[in-house]
């Protein structure tokens, strides 16, 4: 997993954006952010939003663990870039962003439902 690879599809998911926050690379959906990626080189790769089962099995895994400050709202971190193979970890960065689009208000849920394909 590269650091182009991330931003490319992160960013391609409807309404999707990019912020810098904590000199790290925050994807958002209406402000809110569903996945973070270190820029720099430190102890945690990327960290996502998931659900409390996927939470739960995905941090019994080697190099996977509760993401610093935010294990409480179930997210988890990648220890290293290799922690999870792509054909795994798209789905799960999806699902990250549909966690977060559910919370939205209804309104701003609609803007960017209408925007999928």
């Amino acid at each position: 997993m590269s650091l182009s690879w991330v931003r490319s599809f992160c960013l391609q998911l409807p309404g999707a954006t990019e912020e810098l926050k904590w000199e790290h690379l925050a994807f958002c959906i209406g402000g809110k952010i569903f996945a973070i990626q270190v820029l720099e080189p430190d102890t945690t790769a990327l960290s996502f939003k998931c659900t409390p089962e996927a939470f739960a099995e995905l941090t019994e895994r080697p190099f996977i663990i509760q993401a610093p400050y935010c294990a409480r709202g179930q997210w988890v971190a990648l220890e290293r870039p290799s922690a999870l193979p792509r054909h795994e970890l798209e789905p799960l960065l999806r699902q990250a962003y549909e966690l977060i689009l559910r919370k939205l208000p209804k309104k701003k849920q609609a803007e960017f439902t209408s925007l999928m394909p």
